[in-house]
């Protein structure tokens, strides 16, 4: 089976457990890999016949904007279940980035996949 990837895919929004991280926004950058069969829109050369990744982007940026969830576990998983309900998609892997939630770290977040494994 065929991937199509968006990577860091950024938005803010309201994460966190703590009393102040309720009241700020803040960057979450997300990374997607998506099953799909891109076999026919190759020979077509049609978006219609793909997975608009595009549009994708699109809606989970929105649901990201407008979420407020405490955990970067919980907003994963709702990521995935848009993805995989809204868009038909069997398998995405799911990465949520919280860069700079731990000091002296980078990065932190979290990795789910969901839906039957690509071949």
């Amino acid at each position: 089976m065929d991937k199509i990837f968006l990577d860091e895919l950024r938005v803010e929004t309201i994460i966190g457990i703590w009393e102040w991280e309720r009241k700020v926004r803040q960057t979450v950058v997300i990374d997607l890999e998506m099953s799909a069969d891109i076999a026919r829109a190759a020979a077509t050369d049609t978006v219609d016949d793909t997975l608009n990744y595009k549009l994708v982007a699109k809606r989970v940026q929105e649901f990201v904007r407008d979420s407020s969830f405490q955990l970067v576990e919980t907003l994963a998983e709702r990521i995935a279940g848009i993805v995989r309900d809204e868009f038909d998609v069997a398998w995405v892997k799911v990465k949520v980035h919280k860069p700079g939630a731990i000091r002296g770290s980078r990065d932190v977040g979290v990795v789910i996949e969901r839906g039957a494994a690509p071949e």
